[in-house]
């Protein structure tokens, strides 16, 4: 779990590569479920609420440098 405060840390680039792998991450939970391999499900909730997470603290430095 990533916290916010760690995430606003970032700059905009290193915000898009966490989101890119959080992404991947996300992507190989999902193809551990499809073929039963996944012991955690609460991975996938998780991974889902980290990349919206990055997401939005992007969005908000997006707005910030536009101003």
């Amino acid at each position: 779990m990533t916290k916010a405060s760690e995430l606003r840390a970032k700059d905009v680039a290193g915000l898009q590569k966490e989101v890119d792998d959080l992404l991947k991450a996300h992507f190989g939970l999902r193809m551990q479920r499809a073929t039963q391999q996944l012991s955690d499900h609460t991975q996938l909730s998780k991974t889902r609420r980290d990349i919206a997470r990055a997401k939005t603290i992007l969005g908000q430095k997006a707005r910030e440098g536009q101003k």
